[in-house]
């Protein structure tokens, strides 16, 4: 974990030795966040950092803590998401350690949202509704604690508070209302001594360096896997924390369906992230959470194999339960508005219609699929990454799905999630993927690395194995998966798979193709969960949506690097969705995309290994290590 580290004294005198225009405490925020997560903050950024951070110092000095350490956009244990300032010092209580995350807010006027309390309106800010400050820090508390070492079994350590130093009592007192929850409190300009004094109660005036060091050094508990908690999400009560824009997208979801329920009208929610930002999270909870709430809803994706591991696992013993999650085209006899919402994950698989060749000749129509799926509830929610398009006809994305419902007179609701909770949060390597994919910026870059996310090529599929079997020994879960670039068999007579993937000496089978397991090999929805998955190589349809520990991944002839780029090959691909009726454009499209969900499925690491020598030698050179 990482962050900006200072003494309330020593960052107080940093920003009053600080000369304008140009701040030395902005700039050293900066050069640290450059070197450290390899991100480039905002002059908006920079400004906040130059308004906010002197006054709380400032106000640690006067109430005597100036040894409490400030830890300055520390970075929360396996995202990318990051919050304001944590302080670490000396409980006044216990003389344990004590945590305080602070969220700075600039605002001077603040109302909630039509009457909803986890929602404001802040005067002169655009693009609509924020999250309640009290919420978000929340958010934070209960994520750090449950993700840090140092707070194992102390979850009362930590507390937090929303701090508007810039706004007065009157003009944000109706967000009072809704700050229920000791741990977290809100304070304004007008409150500064109760801050003081609260900053007191919270901590001794003894240095907190080691409480710092802890929390910064101290070991990060795995992940709980999305699909271990899905049925408890379900049946019993939330079980996931959501973060910032997570859980505004969250309430803002919730807000919608009340206010279409008591004025019988339809609003459209866009939810638009990259892959492990968290967009099946808040499906998931936002399904749970208007189950228990008795409102009609039901979970739908493009994805077979999600589709089947949700029913699978969270509807286990509950037909109830497995009744929740439906496929797109589930919806072509639905009566209008039946459900309060309909949660459409993975809505970048929307295809044009949903008739396929077993449809039958009484459903076939030329009605669009995307109308079906917002006809169906007076809530759509659509949750899309554009970059994950692997097939041809697949149309999610923003600017259709915004189109389609403003020509039809819908208000739109849009919320981005920045956020990363896969690849260990490591931004810089889903930047970096999306560069060498040459779906980004100029070109590939060098990997400068990054120490929550490991990245190695290998020279052969045998090391890529071993590798993996390595992790797998130590008790994490592991996967390898290649690009569609070699032929797919059916099972032999004697219920045993064709090792169809062959690189010189190895091979090893595909994932099984349909339903049914074969011998030990799970079934293909379920290749990405279940035990025996190991042993055969994946493609992007059973991989998308999921994720494990430590991910390999083959680039197969269909990907390979020449004058420094990546150029794709279609004639190596064997995929039946690249058909003559797909144009090489598309096809270079589509094949990039699959690989960039491919690279980006892992949490721990990802090992690369190319069947070209020429592209195996530019990502060694690239990577700069073997593994």
């Amino acid at each position: 974990m990482t962050a900006f580290r200072h003494s309330a004294e020593s960052l107080a005198k940093l920003a009053t030795n600080g000369s304008l225009p140009e701040s030395r405490l902005s700039e050293a925020i900066t050069e640290h966040l450059r070197r450290t997560i390899c991100v480039n903050p905002s002059l908006a950024e920079r400004r906040s950092w130059d308004r906010s951070l002197p006054v709380l110092a400032r106000d640690l000095v006067d109430a005597g803590l100036g040894d409490v350490e400030m830890l300055v956009e520390y970075q929360l244990p396996l995202t990318s998401k990051r919050a304001d300032v944590v302080l670490a010092g000396i409980d006044r209580r216990t003389g344990g350690d004590a945590y305080l995350v602070v969220e700075l807010k600039q605002w001077s006027r603040a109302e909630p949202f039509e009457d909803d309390p986890r929602l404001v309106l802040v005067e002169g800010a655009p693009g609509g509704p924020r999250l309640h400050p009290v919420l978000q820090v929340q958010g934070y508390c209960e994520y750090i604690a449950g993700f840090a070492g140092a707070l194992e079994g102390q979850d009362s350590a930590i507390r937090g508070v929303a701090y508007l130093h810039n706004a007065a009592d009157l003009d944000v007192r109706d967000l009072y209302n809704d700050v229920l929850d000791e741990r977290t409190r809100l304070f304004t300009r007008t409150r500064r001594g109760a801050f003081l004094e609260y900053l007191r109660e919270q901590f001794a005036p003894r240095p907190g360096v080691e409480a710092a060091d802890r929390l910064l050094t101290g070991a990060v508990r795995p992940s709980r896997r999305l699909l271990e908690l899905a049925a408890r999400e379900i049946r019993d009560r939330e079980q996931f924390v959501l973060l910032a824009e997570q859980r505004l997208a969250y309430e803002i979801v919730l807000n919608a369906v009340e206010r279409a329920r008591r004025a019988d009208s339809k609003e459209i929610v866009i939810v638009s992230g990259g892959p492990g930002s968290g967009k099946s999270v808040i499906a998931l909870s936002l399904l749970g959470e208007l189950s228990r709430r008795g409102r009609p809803v039901l979970h739908a994706t493009g994805s077979r194999s999600f589709t089947e591991t949700m029913r699978r696992v969270a509807g286990k013993g509950s037909s109830q339960v497995k009744n929740l999650f439906k496929y797109f085209n589930s919806f072509m006899q639905a009566d209008r508005n039946g459900l309060e919402a309909l949660i459409c994950d993975e809505a970048h698989r929307i295809r044009e219609t949903s008739q396929n060749r077993y449809t039958p000749a009484r459903l076939r129509s030329n009605r669009r699929q995307i109308d079906e799926l917002i006809d169906a509830a007076r809530v759509p929610v659509f949750l899309l990454d554009e970059h994950q398009v692997v097939r041809p006809g697949e149309l999610g994305n923003v600017a259709e799905i915004r189109a389609h419902a403003e020509a039809r007179g819908f208000r739109v609701h849009e919320i981005s999630l920045d956020g990363q909770f896969r690849c260990g949060g490591s931004r810089a390597y889903e930047d970096w993927v999306l560069r060498l994919l040459g779906l980004q910026g100029d070109g590939p870059a060098p990997w400068e690395g990054d120490d929550r996310f490991e990245v190695s090529p290998v020279r052969s599929p045998q090391e890529l194995e071993a590798l993996l079997r390595t992790k797998l020994a130590e008790g994490y879960s592991a996967r390898m998966t290649a690009g569609f670039c070699w032929p797919w068999s059916e099972p032999r007579k004697d219920d045993t798979l064709v090792h169809d993937v062959r690189i010189g000496e190895w091979s090893r089978p595909w994932n099984v193709k349909g339903d049914r397991a074969v011998g030990s090999a799970p079934a293909s929805a379920l290749w990405a969960t279940a035990d025996g998955g190991f042993e055969q190589v994946g493609c992007v349809y059973t991989a998308q949506g999921f994720e494990y520990d430590w991910n390999g991944v083959i680039i197969g002839p269909d990907l390979v690097v020449r004058g420094g780029r990546f150029v794709t090959v279609r004639t190596a691909s064997k995929d039946p969705a690249l058909t003559r009726g797909t144009t090489d454009a598309e096809a270079d499209r589509l094949i990039r995309n699959t690989y960039k969900v491919l690279l980006t499925r892992g949490m721990l690491g990802t090992f690369l290994f190319s069947a070209d020598p020429e592209t195996r030698s530019f990502l060694e050179e690239l990577i700069g290590r073997i593994a």
